[in-house]
């Protein structure tokens, strides 16, 4: 599964991660909420909507908060999703559904090119042909077993919601250029791992390139906001490279889309599990460096602060 605009974790993890309301007298009663315990829903988990059901609801920080458990999936995918997530489960919003996972089946083709180029360069890393369930064909929906399994650390998970909220919710934007930038962490990572190991495999090298170049590629084909799109295009010409412009917080957004990516790119297990391997750890490094790496708040763009002060 895709998790942002995507994402493992536990509940426990998950809800320490929230608010609490101070005052509980302020708490609607739970009868009250939009969706029901046990109910039936359609949840936006990436660019795709999954079939859920809701099993605890909670009211924090004066907002709902539902536990959904997408059907299907392991129950590691189990998470706190706000009610912007949630949608009815009606015969409209399954059209909705079935609509987007159609698109993106269409969009396949081009998907495999750009995640290929993230593939660790090896003798071994031979492509596998996999063969997709044929009810799953005819849905444009992926096999829930052959997606890796990147699992995001809940405080990331909560950096991915902060993140959209900002540039959604209060139209706000990352101020360019980032310090340190997506090339500067990976360079810092790759001297964590020599520190740390010693030596490194060379394959480690490779998986760290191919995802600078992957970045790249993918930043503005699926990882801007329409709201970044004009930033982009000021801040990025072609002889600037997107890696030395932006920072951990749009790198975060892409280890969102990589699960699904990766299938695309039909990788050999051996080598899958490897890769796997490695964006776990370079996760685990990022949540560590967390407040150097992200930026606690975002600003407003220049020309809505202009129209506003008018």
């Amino acid at each position: 599964m895709a998790s942002t605009e995507g994402l493992t974790t536990d509940s426990s993890a998950t809800e320490s991660d929230m608010d609490v309301d101070d005052d509980p007298d302020s708490a609607p009663n739970i009868d009250s909420a939009p969706f029901s315990e046990g109910e039936k829903v359609l949840a936006f988990h990436s660019s795709l909507i999954y079939e859920a059901k809701v099993k605890k609801i909670e009211y924090r920080n004066r907002d709902w908060r539902f536990f959904v458990h997408y059907l299907g999936w392991n129950k590691n995918w189990d998470e706190w999703v706000g009610l912007d997530r949630l949608l009815k489960f009606t015969e409209e919003n399954v059209q909705k559904q079935q609509a987007l996972h159609q698109k993106q089946n269409i969009d396949k083709n081009t998907k495999q090119v750009r995640a290929s180029q993230i593939i660790p360069k090896s003798p071994n890393a031979r492509a596998k042909k996999r063969k997709n369930d044929s009810a799953s064909k005819e849905k444009g929906m992926i096999p829930l077993d052959k997606l890796a399994n990147i699992q995001i650390p809940p405080p990331l998970k909560k950096q991915l919601v902060d993140d959209c909220d900002f540039i959604t919710h209060l139209g706000k934007l990352v101020k360019l250029p980032r310090a340190p930038n997506v090339d500067e962490i990976l360079k810092k990572y790759l001297g964590y791992r020599m520190k740390k190991d010693n030596s490194i495999a060379d394959s480690v090298g490779e998986i760290l390139k191919g995802l600078r170049c992957y970045f790249d590629k993918a930043l503005p084909a699926i990882l801007l906001y329409k709201s970044e799109r004009r930033q982009y295009k000021e801040a990025i010409s072609v002889d600037v490279s997107p890696s030395t412009v932006y920072g951990a917080e749009h790198l975060l957004r892409l280890f969102v889309k990589l699960p699904e990516l990766l299938y695309y790119a039909n990788i050999e297990e051996e080598t899958l599990m490897e890769l796997q391997q490695e964006l776990v750890e370079f996760l685990k490094f990022l949540q560590k460096h967390r407040s150097a790496f992200f930026l606690s708040t975002y600003h407003v763009p220049e020309d809505i602060e202009t129209s506003t002060n008018k």
